[in-house]
């Protein structure tokens, strides 16, 4: 008979929480929530063809790598009164690496770049996109605080992953997106513009609504759509009533 061989928990979507505390329950349920962003980029990516998106997207994998490298740096083990058994190093804690970058990158394009469509009244437009800040801070940092309420890290590991993942955050949106939209001639523009021009962006139809809308386009995409439909409809009604 053959030896069965060693099986192991994915710990990417394991997770052990206190099952007499509906607290727990839903920081759990929030812990995993950052493993949703990556389809989320992929779906986004492939609909909407936007380069800020791809850059997001592409900033995020080059966080995690970073992680996996500084885990094995440091080599510092997870609380040890934890009892999970858990496999891996925990500095800096990656899901709150991971969210930090996130939450940065996000804030600063909303900040720099996007423009919601305006209600007419300015206070309204203000308290509109603080909320949204307020959300996006919020679902960071709940997730940081669901891996110390679950005994997944010590209060350094997130609070270093946090820091790690929004500098990084930053930084990336600064050099990659805002530098080449403010200094177009400069060489992070021209390598912007360099990318945007080369065949294969051309090819898979590669965009920076950004660039040219301050919404990224939704706003035209949605009136060019209306326009169509209302089209098609007065088109529909005219052949029944004929």
């Amino acid at each position: 008979m053959a030896v069965a061989a060693e099986r192991v928990s994915l710990d990417l979507t394991h997770v052990v929480y206190d099952v007499s505390s509906h607290t727990s329950f839903v920081l759990a349920l929030l812990t995993l929530s950052p493993i949703l962003l990556m389809p989320a980029y992929a779906v986004l990516a492939v609909q909407t063809r936007e380069l800020t998106i791809i850059n997001m997207w592409a900033g995020q994998f080059f966080s995690e790598g970073l992680n996996i490298v500084l885990k094995r740096t440091f080599k510092e083990e997870r609380p040890p009164d934890s009892k999970l058994h858990l496999d891996g190093y925990g500095f800096p804690s990656s899901h709150s690496q991971y969210m930090g970058y996130f939450g940065a990158f996000i804030i600063c394009h909303l900040y720099f770049r996007h423009r919601f469509a305006s209600t007419g009244n300015a206070l309204l437009d203000q308290s509109f996109r603080l909320l949204v800040y307020a959300a996006i801070t919020s679902w960071v940092a709940l997730v940081a605080y669901s891996r110390l309420n679950l005994l997944y890290h010590t209060p350094h590991q997130v609070a270093w992953g946090l820091a790690i993942g929004a500098l990084l955050g930053t930084i990336h949106y600064i050099v990659t997106e805002h530098l080449p939209y403010r200094r177009p001639l400069s060489v992070f523009g021209r390598i912007r513009t360099a990318i945007l021009n080369h065949p294969l962006m051309n090819w898979i139809q590669v965009r920076d609504g950004w660039a040219i809308w301050p919404d990224g386009g939704r706003e035209i995409e949605w009136k060019h759509w209306k326009d169509m439909y209302q089209q098609r409809q007065t088109s529909f009604h005219q052949k029944r009533a004929n």
